[in-house]
């Protein structure tokens, strides 16, 4: 029935469906516009903001891609071990749709890992599976907690899943506040609460005592170990057979230098995988994708020999940027180093001039960053180009 007044004469209130009817009319002159099909929460969702590739860069800066020191995204400067593009090279069926339970690379991080492959779900990079867990875990409305400075895929999945963010800030060391988090769910009752361990951006470890406390919580605790490769401290996968309430995240993209491959992985308690398995899409990780992790599985040799590397270079720069006067570093458990920026040095303005002479750093917009940059571990050329840039600040 159109929406016109009633027989009386009297104007009512337009109902919901007159409403969308005027919006779909009053659009555009030719239609509805393609805006109005969107769910209501994401229209004024602020996007993620992701690093440029090496493509874009070297256009815009005039560079061969060769020649930029690539230090803002944590990536892996040695790549991936070469069995990886031999056996991309080698790749069979590529017409033929991926293994949708990825049972061989389950098989081999099961092995590596020492847990049942029945607590073991891969993705299309770790992202996938937070998404994934929100997905199954949230209805709209419900809340997650976050802890910043950390990593902001937690907030922006939570803003596409339509959930509150409650918000307990680190502490001025970057440790968590483990008060303020229990405090967090005692008076909002939250569903999820991602931690990161070593966190991004400072690489600073949960400690296990913290750990454990957060556990006690009625919450489901996430942790995040994407840089755990990099830590003197075990995995707390296995974590995930005693804890129901307990998910471990790790990742090929740092360690194994395959983040353009895209593959991550989890550990989870046995009564929720099913539920993750029903609802995550069934050809979610691509045969080179399987294929690329486990090539980069099978010389473990390669993996902690770039490993060793990859810390030494940490340990020097930890001491080479602490003579940078207007630098001071904190220490790190990571391939990343975030730094402080003093002595009246504005951080931006520290990366547009280091990008000025080709070597990219990660400066932050956010308000509890704004006077920090974060640098990746590079290779020991890198670090010498990135340190004398530095210097002629």
């Amino acid at each position: 029935m159109p929406c016109q007044p009633s027989s009386s004469g009297r104007k009512h209130a337009p109902t919901s469906k007159c409403r969308a009817a005027q919006s779909f009319t009053e659009a555009t002159p030719f239609g509805p516009s393609g805006k109005n099909f969107i769910r209501s929460h994401l229209l004024n969702m602020e996007p993620y903001t992701p690093i440029l590739p090496f493509e874009i860069l070297s256009k815009q800066m005039g560079m061969d891609p060769h020649d930029i020191v690539k230090l803002d995204a944590n990536e892996n400067p040695y790549g991936p071990p070469p069995e990886v593009r031999e056996a991309l090279g080698n790749m069979q069926f590529p017409n033929i749709y991926p293994d949708p339970e990825t049972r061989r690379l389950r098989a081999t991080l099961s092995q590596l890992n020492d847990i049942p492959m029945e607590n073991l779900l891969v993705g299309c990079g770790a992202d996938e599976l937070i998404d994934l867990l929100m997905r199954c875990v949230l209805d709209p409305g419900d809340s997650i907690i976050d802890c910043p400075p950390t990593f902001t895929m937690y907030k922006f999945d939570a803003a596409v899943n339509n959930a509150k963010v409650i918000t307990v800030l680190r502490n001025e060391d970057f440790s968590i506040n483990v008060q303020g988090i229990t405090a967090a769910v005692q008076q909002h009752s939250p569903k999820i609460v991602f931690l990161t361990s070593p966190n991004n951006p400072d690489g600073s470890l949960i400690q296990e005592a913290e750990l454990k406390a957060i556990l006690q919580l009625p919450v489901l605790v996430v942790l995040d170990e994407a840089y755990i490769e990099f830590a003197n401290e075990p995995s707390r996968i296995k974590w995930v057979q005693d804890h129901d309430n307990l998910v471990v995240l790790r990742t090929f993209s740092k360690s194994a230098g395959l983040a353009g491959i895209r593959v991550g992985f989890g550990g989870f308690p046995l009564g929720m995988i099913d539920f993750l398995w029903r609802a995550k899409q069934p050809y979610n990780v691509s045969a080179a994708s399987e294929i690329a992790a486990c090539a980069a599985l099978s010389n473990m040799t390669y993996l902690l020999d770039v490993r060793e590397k990859l810390v030494n270079e940490r340990q020097r720069m930890m001491t080479d940027l602490s003579s940078i006067s207007f630098l001071q570093p904190f220490p790190s458990c990571a391939n990343f180093i975030l730094c402080n920026v003093t002595n009246g040095y504005d951080a931006k303005a520290v990366k547009v001039g280091l990008a000025k002479q080709g070597i990219m750093v990660r400066h932050y917009a956010q308000r509890h960053l704004a006077g920090f940059i974060r640098i990746s571990v590079g290779k020991p050329e890198q670090t010498d180009k990135l340190l004398s840039a530095l210097r002629q600040l």
